[in-house]
């Protein structure tokens, strides 16, 4: 681990001037991965470009990592859409390869969760794909546990990986 990037990683929130960054952020990752919006994924979220606006109501939360004064990386909390009441979903964890293998992943969800418990959440959800096997790998030494049958009505119909946590 290069000791340098690491402490100039920086975690805070989202400011409304983050928007493009984050936005260009998710766009790149899921180019990465080949997540096309065609397939329902984040990239085809309609408030992709307004993420401040969307977790700055009520229950939402959103952070970016932030390298060298450019955005890197974020994740964000947020009430599960149609869901039961006392679940939240984890959200848009995107993490350029310069932000990757650092910890910040993990120091962000653990944040994410705290911040739910603290407003009332008793569960977490989360949806991914198995493309990604760092973010599940991740989410299964979190706590998450895979569940069959999505929950709420995120959208995202070809993230095959669904996972849920007690908080």
């Amino acid at each position: 681990m290069n000791l340098t990037s690491q402490q100039a990683l920086q975690l805070r929130r989202l400011s409304r001037e983050d928007n493009a960054a984050i936005a260009a952020v998710i766009r790149t990752v899921s180019a990465e991965y080949g997540l096309t919006a065609d397939k329902g994924y984040t990239v085809a979220d309609p408030n992709l470009d307004e993420l401040y606006q969307l977790y700055s109501q009520p229950g939402h939360a959103y952070w970016v990592v932030e390298q060298a004064g450019k955005v890197v990386g974020g994740g964000g909390i947020a009430p599960l859409t149609c869901g039961e009441p006392g679940i939240c979903e984890l959200q848009k964890m995107y993490f350029l390869p310069s932000a990757r293998g650092q910890g910040m992943a993990k120091k962000l969800a653990l944040m994410a969760l705290e911040h739910a418990r603290e407003q009332g959440f008793t569960r977490c959800y989360l949806e991914t794909t198995a493309f990604l096997k760092e973010a599940i790998a991740l989410y299964e030494h979190l706590g998450f546990a895979h569940i069959d049958a999505p929950l709420g009505c995120t959208g995202h119909v070809d993230c095959e990986v669904r996972m849920l946590k007690s908080l």
